[in-house]
């Protein structure tokens, strides 16, 4: 129906009595006189609908006005359960220089987050991409609670065929926060250099009520070296938030800290795998009371697992031990009370790896070279030097910067572990990081593995080494827990 609107009726203006013009057509009969009023109101109601619903299809600014940015697909479900539950508050605070105006229209804040919506205005009152790097240097966005302390959790997207931008604030792990004050301090819209400043005030106090928080204290359990205690699970309009730790037991922290120091001791430097990231996690699901799966999270990123269902977004912080990890999963809200259940699935451990491997690239280039670990099924296809150009405001405008690259293609069974972190020594001895991208397609190869592509730089190295070696440093494993644990998350 807008579609056909937009192409029938896209003339320049439309005459002032064109919606009683279509109403009037649009009697078929001659109304009772008792029933006279009504026609009257139902008139009225219905020109109303077709003017909103016409000024709606030519200008999209005003059919999202009609919700604001709270009720599209452009947030996430949480926020439009919440929009619908009436926490929008419409501030139109806006600042103008040099010809733009930079506009905060709606803010929605619960105790999880707060969310803000923002526009890019021109003197004709075009609105254009709203588009902006908050954190380049020359644009800042900043906020702190009641007693001045600085929340930094800060969150951004747009869309190119929308007239919003939207900024999220995770208040998740702030629980004393009663207040925020959200400063943007910009110099630099849309090319222009100005100065546009605003300070926007959020009260979270008064919709504390509005949470619920079950305490989970003595929920502990073990499973393959790695212990789980759920803490306590937060109900927000915006969010359900589960709140846990994982961390190693005492048996297996040993272990990890013994591999550790002879991974350092084979390379001959500790300093790089000092460096590494060792830490825990877990693979579960929460079911309601009929035994549907409303939500799941999965960390371990492989094919045959089943990825995230119904997740916004997920943290976690080390706390200064070895595997040591606080988490905080949020997920959509249900829109009616729901009996959860959280179920443990499996967990996860990234530990040290031993594998190693001699490469020649000469020889390469005649044979190519094949390994398997656990699970990974990989031929190292190419080792060359090649140049990174970098784009720069300095003079000159682009700066090169060579590379040594490893091609990796293969396989990976839908159980496998995850390569994680590498390291290189050349003929010298010397000790390079390698850094990586890495891309798992969902097809298969003949033997039903999923295609598996690694590319690995490694920089400081210019000209091609006559040999190396590549060392897997740390490896991700998924680990299934042969009975389910089951937690209530309701009284």
């Amino acid at each position: 129906e807008r579609d056909l609107i937009q192409e029938t009726l896209s003339t320049p203006t439309l005459p002032n009595d064109f919606t009683m013009q279509v109403l009037n057509q649009l009697e078929p009969y001659e109304q009772k006189k008792k029933k006279k009023i009504w026609k009257q109101v139902l008139l009225s109601a219905a020109a109303l609908v077709l003017a909103v619903g016409l000024t709606a299809t030519f200008n999209p600014s005003f059919a999202q006005w009609i919700g604001g940015i709270f009720g599209t697909d452009q947030v996430d479900e949480g926020l439009r359960l919440a929009s619908e539950y009436g926490l929008t508050e419409r501030v139109d605070q806006e600042v103008t220089d040099q010809g733009l105006t930079f506009k905060v229209e709606d803010v929605l804040a619960d105790t999880s987050r707060v969310a803000l919506s923002y526009q890019i205005i021109k003197e004709n009152g075009k609105i254009i991409n709203p588009q902006i790097d908050f954190f380049d240097g020359e644009n800042f966005i900043t906020a702190y609670d009641q007693s001045g302390k600085p929340i930094e959790d800060f969150g951004m997207s747009w869309m190119s065929d929308s007239d919003y931008g939207l900024i999220e604030l995770s208040l998740r792990g702030y629980e004393s926060v009663d207040s925020v004050t959200i400063v943007f301090d910009l110099t630099e819209l849309n090319g222009k250099n100005g100065n546009w400043q605003l300070e926007i005030p959020v009260n979270i106090s008064e919709i504390k009520d509005l949470t619920k928080t079950l305490v989970l204290d003595e929920q502990v359990t073990t499973e393959h070296g790695v212990s789980i205690h759920l803490q306590e699970v937060q109900f927000a309009p915006s969010s359900n938030d589960i709140i846990y730790e994982t961390y190693f037991t005492e048996e297996e922290k040993a272990k990890v800290e013994e591999q550790i120091q002879e991974l350092g001791d084979s390379l001959g430097d500790k300093h790089i795998v000092d460096y590494m990231y060792y830490d825990t996690a877990i693979q579960y699901h929460i079911e309601n009371e009929n035994g549907e799966v409303l939500y799941s999270h999965n960390l371990f990123h492989n094919e045959g697992h089943p990825s995230d269902v119904g997740m916004i977004q997920g943290s976690g912080e080390d706390i200064g031990e070895l595997g040591h990890v606080k988490w905080n999963d949020s997920f959509n809200p249900q829109k009616e009370e729901e009996q959860l259940t959280f179920v443990l699935d499996g967990v996860i451990k990234t530990v040290p790896s031993d594998f190693s491997i001699n490469i020649n690239p000469k020889k390469l280039k005649q044979q190519p070279l094949s390994f398997e670990y656990e699970g990974n099924f990989l031929e190292i296809k190419e080792v060359d030097i090649k140049t990174e150009y970098e784009f720069q405001k300095a003079f000159p405008p682009i700066e090169t910067e060579k590379v040594l690259a490893i091609e990796l293609k293969g396989g990976k069974e839908a159980a496998s572990s995850n390569l994680v972190s590498w390291a290189i020594i050349d003929e010298s001895g010397d000790v390079y990081d390698v850094s990586y991208n890495m891309s798992t397609l969902d097809e298969t190869d003949e033997n039903g593995r999923f295609k598996t592509s690694i590319t690995l730089f490694v920089y400081g190295i210019e000209e091609l080494p006559e040999e190396f070696t590549l060392h897997l440093l740390s490896v991700t494993r998924y680990e299934a827990v042969e009975k389910e644990w089951r937690v209530p998350l309701y009284e």
